[in-house]
């Protein structure tokens, strides 16, 4: 039986993403994956076994077609690597350690080339004191170069994505949009900052923005809830601005949808707002942190998990999802 169908019923992309990740759960069957946050659920497993805190650990990829092309540099695309994976501990308020890096490619794949993209990886771990450990390298047809990383960390205090509740306020570090024109791979991953909001009480859930604010803000929701978005207050970047010709509304767009912001999006306790922004603004001048919206309950008989335009009160374009791999 090969892995391959003609059949697009039949095929990942028809349930996509969150789809593919429930059925995994179900078929690695009861007892293999523990429930969050040691298991599936946050930008990186809570294990235990750490003497002060928690231990992290988190893994992700980078894709020739996919997560870069032929216009990003090798040792760009290296880095990027490495970075993304910082994103995710910093995510959880964590300081990153040790790393194994898996390489599977076709021989077709330039030395010249390969060897840019390890000065890369090396460029990045030293600036951020992690040690790469080992790993593995498995040969793959011509045209084909994947490269993924798994990266560990510590946190004092994790901070997870589950912890919010109604009232709430959403906020975001940075502005958003227009990734492609370069940011995708020339991003600081906010590993300070996440440690500074993990260390304050006040803030209660939090998760990195790869996939999209529109995407990512509803894995910040718990059941029963939904997200009210005050769109004229989301941070859009410049480059988005310059993708929509100048114009707001494309912009915003851009904004929610784009991915690949590598921003911290927070949720924090309504009556210790004020002073969580004054010390923040204290702390990080040169970084925004913005109050985006709040956390409502549902109407009586919803299920939650909606993002509403705080003006009108519904829910936000259908359009407006964020990537998913497998759309």
């Amino acid at each position: 039986m090969i892995p391959f169908t003609a059949d697009a019923a039949r095929a990942v992309a028809s349930v996509g993403e969150a789809g593919v990740i429930a059925r995994i759960r179900g078929w690695l069957g009861e007892g293999v994956s523990p429930p969050p946050p040691r298991g599936i659920g946050d930008d990186c497993a809570v294990l235990p076994g750490a003497r002060e805190g928690a231990r992290l650990v988190t893994v992700d990829s980078v894709v020739w077609g996919r997560h870069f092309d032929a216009s990003v540099p090798a040792r760009a695309a290296g880095a990027k690597l490495v970075r993304r994976n910082l994103s995710d501990i910093a995510a959880m308020g964590g300081a990153p350690a040790d790393a194994v890096l898996a390489l599977v490619c076709g021989g077709d794949v330039a030395l010249e080339w390969l060897g840019a993209f390890f000065e890369g990886v090396g460029a990045a771990c030293r600036a951020f004191g992690v040690a790469l450990c080992g790993g593995d390298v498995a040969g793959a047809p011509p045209g084909f170069f994947s490269a993924s990383l798994a990266l560990t960390g510590f946190a004092r205090r994790p901070l997870l994505r589950g912890g919010g509740r109604a009232g709430d306020v959403l906020l975001v570090t940075g502005a958003l949009g227009g990734s492609l024109l370069g940011r995708h791979v020339d991003f600081a991953p906010r590993l300070e900052e996440g440690r500074w909001l993990a260390a304050r009480p006040q803030v209660r859930a939090g998760m990195d923005l790869t996939d999209g604010l529109a995407k990512d803000a509803r894995a910040l929701l718990p059941a029963g809830v939904d997200a009210c978005l005050d769109l004229e207050k989301v941070p859009v970047s410049a480059a988005a601005f310059e993708l929509a010709g100048g114009r707001r509304e494309a912009a915003l767009a851009h904004a929610l949808g784009d991915g690949e912001d590598y921003e911290l999006l927070i949720l924090a306790a309504a009556d210790a707002l004020d002073t969580l922004c004054a010390d923040w603004a204290a702390s990080f001048p040169a970084l925004a942190l913005t109050p985006i919206g709040r956390l409502v309950e549902t109407p009586p008989g919803g299920a939650g998990g909606r993002l509403l335009d705080a003006a009108t009160g519904e829910p936000l374009c259908a359009n407006l999802r964020g990537f998913d791999h497998f759309a």
